[in-house]
């Protein structure tokens, strides 16, 4: 079988880094996506030695000029791209769940659409852009990072652990990319393509802090399991660690 080939937004550090590391595994060709060019060759030279294939492609998630390169850069060097990992994202404050850091009446305007922009217009472009070479994997795989402070369910139930953990702009945001992942799902239900939402969990990132209670080598298992799901894996879920969320 051909390897397969990844790309990793986001993927010099965290949890984007250790799923690249984690998908040595799977003996897959690893692209990280870095918007610094140095820190990403920094990030593929660790994970080199640690026995991953890897390569580092300069990408910002915004720009779109990057996904039109990033379509170029797979299309004229593989053909194809197997796999996809949505990680790239800001949680523009502190990290959601601490707060909250605004509600949704005094949320800023600029800040809801940076977080919106980045977290969700932006993945959204960037997954259309690169799904034509999607479709010529035979069994390509898209993980959008989400958060389970994405879920409606669990935020408008006040038994829920999240009840009280409202971040609007972030949160809404996560909401809108399960959404994405329901919508293109149901698209491609009739293709090998399956296309999944992960909670990562709280860990101990830039983003999650110090008093995050995961650490990162389990952070990265969602994405990974569900970039190497089997052909009768499910397709779009929103998944933590093998377990279903609410929506």
């Amino acid at each position: 079988m051909a390897q397969k080939i990844a790309f990793i937004t986001g993927g010099n550090r965290g949890i984007g880094f250790q799923t690249a590391l984690d998908l040595k595994e799977s003996g897959a060709k690893v692209v990280i996506g870095s918007r610094d060019r140095a820190q990403g060759e920094r990030a593929a030279k660790k994970l080199r030695a640690e026995g991953v294939d890897a390569e580092v492609l300069p990408f910002d998630i915004t720009n779109p000029a990057d996904h039109k390169a990033a379509y170029d850069y797979f299309d004229s060097k593989y053909g194809r791209l197997d796999i996809l990992v949505n990680n790239a994202g800001i949680a523009a404050g502190k990290f959601p769940g601490t707060g909250p850091e605004h509600s949704a009446s005094d949320v800023p305007l600029d800040l809801l659409h940076r977080v919106f922009e980045t977290n969700f217009f932006a993945q959204v472009e960037l997954t259309r852009m690169l799904l034509p070479l999607i479709r010529k994997s035979p069994a390509g795989r898209i993980v959008n990072l989400s958060s389970i402070l994405g879920s409606l369910n669990l935020h408008a139930d006040p038994n829920s652990p999240i009840y009280h953990a409202k971040s609007f702009a972030y949160d809404a945001s996560k909401t809108a990319l399960n959404a994405f992942t329901v919508h293109l799902a149901y698209e491609l239900r009739d293709t090998k393509i399956k296309v999944n939402s992960a909670h990562p969990g709280w860990v101990k990132t830039d983003m999650g802090g110090e008093q995050a209670p995961m650490e990162l080598r389990d952070g990265a298992k969602t994405s990974v399991a569900l970039a190497t799901l089997p052909d009768n894996g499910p397709s779009g879920g929103y998944f933590h660690l093998g377990k279903p969320l609410p929506w």
